[in-house]
């Protein structure tokens, strides 16, 4: 996988693989930012694409979506990753209060699932996921897009 990278996948599995593939680019590559910032709506496979990135680095976690705890830390001697779900989060405070910016300070992933919810909180270098329904006749169809972002405004 070299960036940016885009793949329609047919399944969940699938779209779990690129989320390994990912997780083996960033592990051989240590300049790229270990921030990801997931971006789709609702369904898409966002938590499908980190079980998939944390299968990769962490193989025994059991990774569940993080909607009511806000996070949930994965780890493994090879890293941590820290999968964040700003869903219900709808202002600064309520970030703040998580602890996230604790959090994103260090060398673990952060996986962050609605990003959208959070433009201000990102950080200027980060790896930015779109996951979307491409097809209304497969409903397991999705178009993954994949892109190293940085913000030259800051």
């Amino acid at each position: 996988m070299t960036l940016p990278f885009e793949i329609i996948t047919e399944s969940a599995e699938q779209t779990e693989d690129a989320g390994a593939s990912l997780a083996k680019l960033l592990l051989g590559d240590s300049s790229l930012p270990r921030f990801i910032a997931m971006y789709g709506d609702l369904g898409v496979g966002k938590t499908a694409f980190v079980r998939g990135f944390t299968r990769a680095i962490a193989p025994d976690a059991s990774v569940k979506s993080p909607t009511f705890a806000l996070v949930n830390e994965y780890g493994s001697k090879r890293s941590t990753i820290y999968h964040f779900d700003m869903y219900r989060i709808t202002d600064e405070d309520d970030l703040y209060s998580t602890g996230f910016y604790d959090y994103i300070s260090g060398n673990a992933f952060c996986i962050v699932e609605w990003s959208e919810n959070i433009p201000y909180a990102i950080p200027d270098s980060y790896l930015r996921v779109n996951i979307e329904k491409n097809s209304l006749e497969d409903t397991d169809s999705r178009l993954l897009q994949i892109s190293y972002e940085t913000d030259s405004r800051k």
